[in-house]
């Protein structure tokens, strides 16, 4: 059984810090795959906007070069990708949005039988289509914001404020705030891509934005970061522009969460119960609003979180004591000491006999 700790754990979480340093010390010379590239929207963004010192993929590479892993970034659209990843311990994922998040790159790595960090192929799937995540979360007994998915034609309106969102991707990437019945059609048309997926209206819940970060540690234990609240200071919402920051305006406050004990025990208990139920590990960030009456809805949940030094998770870590390398420690230590995925590997047949096509015909 899963053993979280709370913040005020403060022996436990001291323990448990020393224990990844001294876990990584002995293991001098890790071969650390650092997957990177541009095979989402989100991350192609970020390539292409970001100064290099802000990506998480910086910070991540400054913190295995601390630990003295032996690191590298590969690029999955390079063609030698596969290959390459065969020459290393264990991979670290940064790659966001479809195919990096989703469990596609999970499954490949199963297949492969290279340990990697973080949740796997049925957490990462779910999580990453926020209408999935929505209906498991509700299975839970955990509330989100009501909604209804959209897949063209007209899109009735209920009289209230919503949020439109595509169902996959994340930085807010195609968000609308829609106020007015007018404006739902752009809305719409925006969160829509070519995948055929549904778009989510998400009822528009007044309230402070609010995020928790668990990250997993040795000793089958859960260390459940202090609540953030992020604060656009010039959007109406936390949009993607604003998370960017490209030009380090400070757009946006990031300060410990001041909330009622009611609103602090649900989104506690709510952060244990999807961990437990999604089936998470390594790391997770999970997004909340909670209202004036202390009422808390879940947004949604990211299998990868974002790990640049200023990242809410990262600041998350550092309120009770662990370092960004203590973070990357813990994240290794999670992917290497898992049992293994060890299932016997098939043997695809990838030509079928002439004689066989033909009286199949």
């Amino acid at each position: 059984m899963t053993l979280f700790l709370s913040p005020s754990s403060q022996l436990a979480v001291q323990k448990a810090a020393e224990d990844l340093r001294d876990w990584g010390r002995s293991r001098p010379g890790l071969g650390v795959a650092l997957i990177y590239g541009p095979l989402s929207a989100e991350d192609r963004l970020y390539q292409s906007q970001c100064p290099v010192e802000q990506l998480s993929v910086t910070a991540l590479g400054e913190a295995l070069d601390d630990i003295g892993a032996h690191g590298k970034v590969l690029d999955p659209t390079e063609p030698h990708f596969i290959l390459d990843l065969n020459t290393y311990d264990v991979v670290l994922s940064n790659i966001h949005g479809p195919y990096g998040e989703d469990g596609r790159l999970q499954g490949l790595l199963d297949y492969l039988r290279k340990p990697y960090c973080g949740s796997g192929v049925a957490a990462s799937a779910v999580c990453a289509d926020k209408i999935l995540c929505k209906r498991v979360a509700v299975t839970l007994g955990v509330r989100t914001p009501a909604w209804r998915g959209w897949s063209g034609g007209p899109a009735n309106w209920n009289g209230r404020p919503v949020m439109v969102k595509p169902s996959f991707g994340g930085s807010s990437l195609g968000m609308s705030l829609v106020r007015e019945p007018a404006e739902l059609p752009r809305a719409l048309a925006e969160a829509a891509n070519d995948d055929g997926n549904e778009v989510l209206i998400e009822d528009y819940v007044i309230g402070t934005p609010v995020t928790v970060g668990l990250l997993e540690l040795p000793g089958d234990t859960v260390m459940v970061f202090p609540p953030l609240t992020t604060e656009a200071n010039e959007a109406e919402f936390y949009d993607a522009d604003t998370k960017l920051d490209v030009d380090s305006k400070g757009t946006v406050t990031v300060r410990a969460a001041e909330l009622e004990p009611v609103a602090l025990n649900r989104i506690s208990r709510d952060a244990r119960t999807l961990w437990e139920g999604l089936g998470l590990r390594g790391s997770a960030r999970i997004d909340f609003i909670v209202t004036e009456e202390g009422d808390a809805y879940v947004l949604e949940v990211n299998t990868t979180p974002g790990m640049s030094r200023d990242s809410n998770f990262a600041v998350g870590a550092a309120m009770v004591g662990f370092t960004h390398t203590d973070v990357v420690l813990a994240m290794l230590h999670e992917a290497l000491t898992r049992p293994p995925y060890d299932v016997p590997l098939p043997a695809p047949v990838f030509s079928v006999p002439t004689a066989t096509r033909e009286a199949a015909a």
